[in-house]
């Protein structure tokens, strides 16, 4: 495999904690640039990836595009879609953060474009990779839990005061503010994924801090395989349920705590610097349950750093793109038909 330039166009979090360590961390992918125009972020890029070029502006990245392979577009949600086109028209293959776009329409218009060009574009939906995620696929795959019945999932936090610089929490919905927007896209992704289709959609969606950008969110999705989700995301909940409940019909699974690696990226871990990447501690194993029979379960290694291992192999022709771009579109269209729910209170076919 030879090794591929990559440039991260924004370095705020989800570029310098998420992107660019992975980036890194993976055989055949290097940091070859970075785009910040602030003076703080171009000092941790600096120092973080010292071969990196820097730019202040995307325009000025694209202008020397020949020596690229890729981009990452890890910029506030309202400018995905331009960008990422732009980077399709300068050869460059894509990675956007999740969402892919603000809205389908957008996300349509992208991938056709991508397809017009040949280009590859895909998006980081790296929770598909989460340590949860992995151990329930398995469990399905094996049959431990019987027919799924029911699956609830939930990022709830307790941050009663938004942050002064967070954008996602200031923005309105349709600037790509919100938590529907930004965890809602992680939820649903996994719940088709697993899951496949939605025939319906129930949403309850609400501002409880009194911004623009809705902080308290539940989904109901009835799939056509006769899977019922529900899925909650909240920035208001003082008493936050399991990660992961799952209801099958010969047992249960219950996760009580998020994934780690978000949290061992911030403290400025890798995949490829410690052993233990993606082991989940002792005390937050997955559990079987049957009534009152309760199992610990060693539970698989979450593993993030395989997103960027099936795009450097994709980069070289050795096989798809890591997600599906059109897998996106899905999601979109699952989460417009939350908001419609929401404000019409009634269940919408998908």
């Amino acid at each position: 495999m030879s090794e591929r330039s990559v440039a991260i166009i924004g370095y705020g979090l989800a570029g310098r904690v998420f992107h660019a360590p992975l980036v890194a961390a993976t055989e055949g992918l290097r940091v070859a640039a970075i785009v910040t125009s602030n003076p703080e972020r171009r000092q941790h890029a600096s120092t973080e990836h010292p071969d990196a070029k820097l730019y202040d502006s995307a325009e000025d990245l694209f202008n020397d595009a020949g020596t690229l392979d890729a981009v990452v577009i890890a910029t506030s949600n309202e400018v995905h879609a331009p960008l990422s086109m732009a980077a399709i028209d300068s050869g460059l293959a894509v990675v956007v953060d999740k969402p892919l776009a603000l809205n389908s329409a957008e996300a349509t218009a992208m991938v056709e474009h991508a397809e017009r060009a040949g280009g590859l574009l895909t998006v980081f939906q790296n929770r598909r990779w989460d340590s949860d995620q992995l151990t329930l696929a398995a469990l399905i795959a094996d049959g431990s839990l019987g027919d799924v019945l029911r699956y609830e999932s939930r990022f709830e936090r307790w941050r009663p005061e938004p942050r002064a610089d967070g954008w996602r929490e200031r923005l309105a919905p349709e600037q790509g503010g919100g938590l529907l927007l930004d965890l809602g896209s992680h939820l649903v992704d996994q719940a088709l994924h697993l899951f496949g289709p939605v025939k319906s959609v129930y949403a309850e969606i609400d501002h409880r801090r009194g911004l623009p950008a809705d902080d308290d969110v539940f989904i109901a999705l009835a799939h056509e395989s006769g899977v019922i989700s529900h899925l909650h995301a909240s920035a208001v909940t003082a008493a936050p349920g399991p990660r992961l409940r799952v209801l099958g019909s010969r047992a249960a699974l219950l996760v009580r705590d998020l994934d780690t690696q978000e949290d061992r990226l911030r403290a400025g871990e890798r995949p490829d610097t410690v052993s233990d990447w993606g082991v989940e501690p002792e005390h937050a194993r997955p559990r079987m349950i049957a009534g009152d029979q309760s199992v610990p379960l060693p539970g698989r290694r979450g593993d993030w750093g395989a997103y960027y291992a099936l795009f450097a192999a994709a980069l070289d022709g050795a096989g798809p793109p890591p997600v599906d771009p059109r897998d996106a579109i899905r999601t979109l269209r699952v989460l417009e038909a939350a908001r419609q729910s929401a404000e019409q209170r009634l269940s919408v076919c998908e």
